[in-house]
């Protein structure tokens, strides 16, 4: 039985697990920091990186306990490389390098986009390749087309802001705090969806996406709303904003699908526990005729059982990092 331990901390959430034979979690800790940053209305990297540095050894501590796996029955220490924060990555390549020298076990640094995807072979009756994956979070939304369990090819990606990011721009703007995702998402249920015409933003690239149109349209309507003297009804405001976002996302999912004959369709990444989207998308894949799979809300944020799922699958290959792997804050899927 292979044994791999993950950290993962490549933005606020310090996390670690441990996986039996890359599908099985032993244990799955996540230490959030959204308290803290929520008085900053976002993450304040230089907050983040020092939060890790307090909380790793504790949280790898605590997954190594909850697995019943000792340190030295490890068989390798995975770490997310990229993309992030660059304080918050090398806090725990750092640690995962000298976890790994200490015990002698192979290093393995994944791409954090990639962890996202596969937290869908962590689900019931996951997903066998090739289908197509809709990655939306914070700081990223991707179209990809899954070949293998170790082979991507891009689709489409956001042209400027991800869809996190415009959940979390649009609760700023509307005074309602950080996290938006989930507020945004608790706020629209009390509200009307059709209530505001929002734009959805056509893109050069087919399967490409872009928020920062949709993002600048609610600031000129809180503004024009102000100037008039009119009462804004944030509940309105949100269910609206969030069905334009929801609306570009299982539009290009549907299209590439349609488009490029694929039968399965899945979602990851922080914005895929939003409710709308996994209600539209779930009933836009059976109208289609496309097998739909998601991960539970847990491993749809960031953790660190993702990260070790995917790392099993280099561990089995043999693709190994050194003591030399570095961060990088811009790791990007090809295109």
């Amino acid at each position: 039985m292979d044994h791999i331990l993950a950290i993962e901390t490549s933005c606020d959430e310090t996390a670690a697990a441990v996986l039996r034979n890359g599908t099985v979690i032993l244990s799955d800790i996540i230490y959030s920091q959204a308290e803290i940053h929520k008085k900053y209305g976002g993450v304040v990297p230089e907050i983040a990186s020092r939060k890790h540095l307090d909380v790793i050894s504790q949280v790898v501590d605590e997954a190594i306990e909850i697995s019943g796996v000792s340190f030295n029955e490890l068989s390798a220490v995975a770490v997310t490389k990229g993309p992030g924060l660059a304080g918050a990555l090398l806090t725990g390549l750092s640690y995962a390098k000298g976890l790994a020298f200490s015990l002698n076990k192979p290093l393995i640094g994944v791409n954090h986009i990639e962890g996202h995807i596969c937290a869908n072979f962590l689900i019931d009756n996951a997903p066998e390749p090739p289908f197509v994956c809709l990655v939306a979070s914070g700081g990223h939304t991707h179209l990809v087309c899954v070949k293998s369990r170790t082979e991507y090819n891009v689709l489409g990606m956001t042209c400027d802001d991800a869809s996190g990011e415009a959940f979390d721009k649009a609760a700023r703007a509307l005074g309602l705090g950080y996290p938006g995702g989930p507020i945004i998402d608790a706020l629209s249920k009390e509200g009307n969806p059709d209530a505001v015409n929002f734009p959805r933003a056509v893109t050069e690239r087919q399967f490409d996406f872009s928020f920062s149109g949709l993002k600048s349209a609610l600031i000129s309507y809180i503004n024009k709303c102000e100037r008039a003297g009119e009462k804004i009804n944030a509940a309105d405001v949100a269910a609206s904003y969030q069905r334009a976002i929801v609306d570009a996302l299982t539009n290009k999912l549907m299209s590439a699908c349609n488009h490029f004959g694929y039968k399965k369709a899945a979602l990851s990444g922080g914005v895929a526990s939003n409710s709308t989207l996994r209600k539209k998308a779930a009933e836009e894949c059976e109208k289609n005729g496309v097998e739909f799979f998601l991960p539970p809300p847990r491993l749809c944020t960031d953790n660190a059982a993702m990260i070790a799922c995917r790392a099993y699958y280099d561990f089995k290959r043999g693709f190994f990092d050194d003591l030399s792997l570095n961060a990088y804050p811009g790791l990007r899927l090809n295109r």
